[in-house]
């Protein structure tokens, strides 16, 4: 490939990590910036806006997570937590010599599609370069998301990406506004340290455990039976009411949704703590009256702190907006990698899904760049697949209409896609020890 046919690759987090490995793997020349002084994107606390605190561990476990031909420690708990991510992360960037590809304290401040498809890419450093194509690997939980309720609120109200210990609760009332995972994490947190500690949810949802039958859940899950998706519903179903009962007596809606229809919460701590009176469950704010803070069901409480678990905005900040097409607030990629308007604009990471993200973050990050290549060699084959094929990924799932699961995909649907892409084109899948003659060193082995 000629140098005008480099990639830039935008984000040295767990997605640009992947797409890194897979550029050098087949001899696609590249560069990768992070604006931050190390890998690991939001994993990295150092890094201004990481979202991540004391608490947070992965919520899919350590054998459906990693990376294709590099597990994590045996050491390793079944759920990492944030530090031990952070570690992994910069143990894969040391393996297989990514930190030379990356420039670190650079950020790409503005990105300029020329005639000829070209990017002009210009840097922090002063810098304008030229690349044929363009990967966006920045991530998507950077830019905080936050309510607007009627009334004005008095005390201290913040987005959770500023959350970091539980001893920021220390004789506080403490709401916490948001029942997703990191929600439900703070929620934890905020019922073992806050003189009194609440839970706002807008719906009621289902509580997966992280272990069934003594092992995680996800390994349960990748290993079968198989079942159809609306009998794998029924059943698991079944399963949670048995081990969870009837969750209304915790204070606890009743979900409006069936199993799997909304992102999974992996958080039956919540439960332990709900039962305790460690902390109460409120309906969604209907308004505020200075510390008051009045909810839907028609009680009150006296708050001092609110954080706000209400998720992120997507963003691409270096690329026109009106390059992507948007649904839902989100980039509306093919297969949530390919634009379909602009053949050398790509994204990584742009997703989310019911499954461990690393392994598919290297099946999608060869889909990119078999199909750069496929391009750089005339191939417009896959172009107009890309702009006309429409494929189901909701593997039988009515989603939620929220905002949130606009773009949402069923991991193993996907992967079907996936496989059929490959067929088409004559791509084969990823093999084990496939990466493995990119491999300068491993601190791990040494150690």
């Amino acid at each position: 490939m000629s140098e005008t046919a480099r990639v830039c690759v935008v984000g040295g987090g767990p997605a640009g990590l992947s797409l890194a490995r897979a550029l050098l793997r087949h001899g696609v020349p590249f560069d990768v910036y992070e604006r931050h002084s190390d890998v690991g994107g939001l994993w990295d606390r150092t890094n201004p806006g990481s979202p991540v605190y004391d608490s947070a561990h992965f919520i899919s476990s350590k054998t459906q997570s990693h990376y294709h031909d590099f597990p994590m420690p045996d050491a390793y708990p079944d759920y990492p937590s944030g530090k031990q991510i952070h570690s992994y992360m910069r143990d894969f960037a040391d393996a297989y010599g990514l930190r030379e590809h990356i420039r670190f304290g650079v950020a790409v401040e503005r990105t300029e599609l020329q005639p000829d498809g070209s990017w002009q890419v210009t840097l922090s450093s002063g810098e304008t370069k030229r690349y044929g194509s363009l990967v966006c690997a920045n991530g998507t939980n950077w830019h905080p998301s936050m309510p607007d309720y009627p009334g004005e609120f008095t005390g201290e109200m913040r987005h959770a990406v500023t959350y970091k210990s539980m001893d920021e609760f220390k004789g506080k009332r403490v709401l916490i506004i948001g029942a997703g995972n990191s929600g439900c994490d703070i929620a934890c947190d905020a019922a073992k340290a806050a003189d009194k500690a609440f839970i706002s949810l807008r719906r009621g949802y289902h509580f997966v455990p992280k272990h069934l039958f003594g092992v995680p859940a996800d390994v349960v899950a990748n290993g079968g039976p198989h079942l159809p998706m609306w009998l794998a519903q029924r059943v698991l179903g079944a399963i949670l009411r048995v081990l969870n009962g009837d969750l209304t007596r915790l204070g606890l809606q009743k979900p409006d949704h069936r199993l799997f229809e909304t992102h999974p919460i992996l958080n039956t701590q919540l439960l332990h703590y709900l039962g305790h009176g460690d902390i109460a469950a409120k309906r969604d704010v209907a308004r505020f009256e200075g510390k008051t803070v009045h909810f839907k069901d028609g009680s009150s409480e006296e708050i001092d702190l609110i954080i706000c678990a209400t998720g992120y905005t997507w963003k691409v900040p270096y690329v026109d907006p009106a390059l992507f097409s948007w649904k839902g607030g989100k980039p509306d990629l093919y297969m949530n990698l390919f634009s379909r308007t602009q053949p050398t604009l790509y994204g990584l990471g742009f997703m989310e899904t019911n499954g461990g993200a690393y392994k598919l973050f290297d099946e999608m990050a060869d889909l990119i760049v078999r199909t750069i290549m496929a391009r750089a060699k005339g191939d417009a084959a896959l172009d107009k697949l890309i702009a006309t094929d429409r494929p189901d990924l909701s593997g039988g799932i009515k989603f939620v209409g929220s905002d949130r699961h606009a773009t949402y995909v069923e991991i193993d649907a996907y992967r079907k896609q996936m496989t059929r892409i490959r067929k088409r084109f004559g791509w084969p899948a990823l093999e084990d020890g496939c990466f493995d003659a990119l491999r300068v060193g491993d601190k791990r082995a040494a150690a």
